[in-house]
């Protein structure tokens, strides 16, 4: 009787851990604001995982090409145009006030390599061409800089991959 309570308890532990994080993803969804990032090239997909692409952004370009690279997590920030496009202005510093028109992006440091936690677009068997044209990343995303990957769009800010008619 014990050790089903436990097992059932675990159970649920995790259920409620999952209810969790699928809650904070939709929140981001439906308040977080539309940031593009311009794509950088890179290898558009792998044969082992199925149909991907492989997504590295041209902001994470600037501190391999000499920009200083943090040695930590944090958040970037940037400048959004007209087109919400994001561009690098600065790391974030703790208690420095964002200006009109930045917003703050999460990044973690990985394997020596600036990560936005949006490097993989997944998207259904044999609909690579409908993605080639990508060169914007559109993410939506919160004040404290959480984002998520919700679409490609093309160079005139289309989103691409909606059905074809």
């Amino acid at each position: 009787m014990k050790r089903g309570a436990v097992i059932f308890g675990g159970l649920a532990l995790v259920f409620v851990a999952l209810a969790f994080l699928v809650v904070q993803k939709e929140t981001v969804l439906a308040r977080g604001q539309p940031v593009l990032l311009r794509l950088a090239p890179v290898d558009p997909r792998s044969l082992i995982q199925g149909d991907y692409m492989v997504l590295d952004y041209a902001i994470n370009q600037g501190w391999r090409e000499g920009r200083e690279q943090p040695q930590e997590d944090g958040n970037v920030v940037l400048r959004l145009d007209e087109h919400n496009v994001g561009e690098f202005v600065r790391y974030e510093t703790p208690g420095t006030p964002l200006a009109p028109g930045e917003v703050r992006l999460r990044f973690r440091i990985r394997n020596s390599q600036m990560r936005l936690g949006a490097e993989a677009f997944f998207f259904q068997e044999g609909h690579a061409e409908r993605y080639a044209n990508a060169r914007f990343g559109e993410l939506r995303v919160t004040d404290n800089g959480t984002s998520v990957l919700v679409g490609l769009r093309d160079e005139n800010y289309q989103p691409l991959g909606s059905a074809i008619r």
